[in-house]
């Protein structure tokens, strides 16, 4: 009877090991992948591209599923990215193999526009701003501090003397560089802060051997072109996008009045336009009032004469499986959103260039407000407005509380901007 026991109790270890062997290892097979969606039930989209910067900063390989809810974040599944997720308070899932495979075949249905895109490596950011500025002077500077995805400031003296090549992506602070300090002449130039900037400004021009602010601001302008050329990633908002352009197409006439550069502009500068020189925009025509707040007829600020409530741009629907680049740009758990107004606000589409690709439209306006193109072996991107939860933004309003804002789809747009450059080359389809 010892015996028989003794059998008895081997035979139950080894089938105990068996069955915690086989436990173990099916418990590995089944929780192997995270899956942090990004539809509506996100509690927080904004940090979910943070912590999806972190992935991909420390040398791990993620995937991003294009229109898959709102366009989610496959991640490697280990203890370090759960602490992320949850210290940030993203929603997230444990998948087993199985349900992974399941989600991929969908994906990969002819018929089903949807597409797997493996994200690699972390860009390196830059923003282009003065010194001095406060993260909510600016919508991107705002959103990659909550996100806490980190970036370098750079400004004039660095770019024009080549530091953007050692970043992957560029934002331009919302900047004039027509050399017009932003045309709040009229509102502001007795202020302390205005007086300061123009002082800044003209110190740096001439200690960097430029004779005017206006032609440290081209050189500026050229620079950043020669970078986007270059294979560079280019993403601008607000008064970055038109006064750009404009600063291009003036490469060769004075637009500065005398109050801004010391001597009148140049007689007939409209008809020495050079439309073939910017990225986006064509046959505009400028602001010459000094005093008018406005650089020239590209923006549609004057056009939203609606109450807030109504007023809404719409993302477009772009094929995943084929214009990859669009269909990540505009990744979201809503195609539907709210309005914000800035010095630009958004752009009338009879001004845009016809090889330029629209992202988002008030067609009822005749704007767009969201738009892309390429440049040599780069990229850049458009985006008007200041703020996307704040619709009306004025010098010296408080600064936006993205806390409060978890979900702004406004702020995924700029964000989806960023892990644009991580994708994998290959698969970029335009």
């Amino acid at each position: 009877m010892t015996i028989f026991r003794q059998q008895l109790k081997v035979k139950m270890h080894h089938f105990k090991l068996i069955l915690f062997i086989f436990l173990f290892y099916s418990l590995i097979g089944q929780a192997s992948t995270i899956i942090v969606p990004m539809d509506n039930t996100q509690k927080n989209h904004l940090k979910a591209y943070g912590v999806a910067y972190w992935v991909l900063e420390n040398n791990m390989i993620m995937e991003w599923l294009l229109n898959y809810k709102g366009g989610s974040f496959l991640m490697p599944h280990n203890k370090f990215v759960e602490e992320q997720l949850i210290i940030k308070g993203v929603s997230y899932k444990v998948i087993p193999d199985a349900k992974v495979k399941q989600i991929k075949a969908q994906i990969a249905n002819p018929e089903v526009n949807m597409e797997v895109v493996q994200l690699e490596k972390a860009p390196k950011i830059a923003v282009y701003t003065p010194k001095g500025k406060q993260p909510w002077d600016d919508a991107v500077t705002l959103v990659l501090t909550y996100a806490e995805i980190p970036y370098e400031e750079v400004y004039d003296s660095a770019i024009v003397k080549g530091a953007l090549a050692e970043f992957d992506w560029l934002h331009l602070h919302h900047e004039d560089f027509t050399g017009q300090y932003g045309k709040f002449y009229r509102s502001y130039h007795n202020a302390p802060w205005y007086q300061k900037q123009v002082k800044q400004n003209e110190t740096t021009a001439h200690a960097l051997g430029y004779s005017k602010v206006s032609k440290l601001k081209l050189a500026v302008a050229l620079n950043i072109r020669d970078y986007v050329i270059g294979g560079g990633f280019l993403f601008t908002m607000c008064s970055g996008t038109d006064s750009y352009d404009i600063a291009l197409a003036a490469m060769n006439t004075d637009i500065c009045e005398k109050m801004y550069d010391g001597d009148p502009s140049e007689p007939g500068y409209q008809s020495k336009l050079d439309y073939n020189q910017t990225l986006a925009f064509t046959d505009f025509t400028i602001e010459r009032d000094p005093m008018v707040y406005e650089y020239s007829d590209i923006d549609g600020t004057k056009d939203h004469r609606l109450p807030e409530s109504q007023d809404k741009f719409f993302l477009f629907d772009f094929s995943a499986k084929w214009d990859i680049v669009p269909t990540m740009l505009c990744q979201n758990h809503t195609k539907v959103i709210d309005g914000f107004m800035g010095q630009t606000t958004d752009f009338r589409t009879k001004f845009i260039k016809p090889n330029v690709l629209i992202l988002g439209e008030n067609k009822n306006l005749g704007t767009a407000r969201y738009i892309h193109g390429e440049l040599g072996m780069g990229t850049w991107t458009f985006y008007g407005g200041h703020d996307p939860e704040d619709y009306r933004h004025y010098v010296g309003d408080p600064p936006t509380d993205l806390n409060l804002h978890p979900n702004s789809p406004g702020y995924r747009l700029i964000l989806n901007n960023i892990l644009f450059p991580a994708a994998k080359k290959k698969k970029r389809k335009t």
